[in-house]
């Protein structure tokens, strides 16, 4: 239980830092916020639990094609706003792109081999 405690205290620091970075400098908090820790992390985690290097590597692979879908929503974001559409709603329709996305990679993905 206490290392499941340890992994959420890690993710909340991290996302934290992140904030707060980005108070000060937003493209030094993007930086940050885009490095691959999470990733990084959950495969360290991953590999603790379960050393099989099989399974590390679907999990690698899978977590790079799931990446690409997330993508178009830092573009949207930011033209919606720009655009003069509220934070929350530009938010919430980025995030329901992203989804749709992913529901499409997952339906699409398998097609081509992918192990998703």
């Amino acid at each position: 239980m206490w290392q499941l405690a340890a992994k959420a205290l890690l993710s909340g620091v991290l996302i934290a830092a992140i904030a707060e970075i980005g108070k000060r400098l937003p493209a030094l908090g993007a930086l940050v916020a885009s490095l691959p820790l999470v990733s990084v992390l959950g495969m360290v985690f991953l590999w603790h639990a379960r050393p099989d290097a099989e399974n590390m590597a679907v999990h690698a692979e899978a977590t790079f094609w799931y990446v690409l879908p997330s993508l178009p929503m830092f573009l949207a974001i930011p033209a919606m706003l720009r655009h003069g559409v509220p934070f929350w709603l530009a938010l919430a329709a980025g995030c329901a792109l992203t989804v749709a996305l992913y529901l499409g990679m997952m339906h699409i993905g398998p097609r081509f081999g992918l192990k998703l």
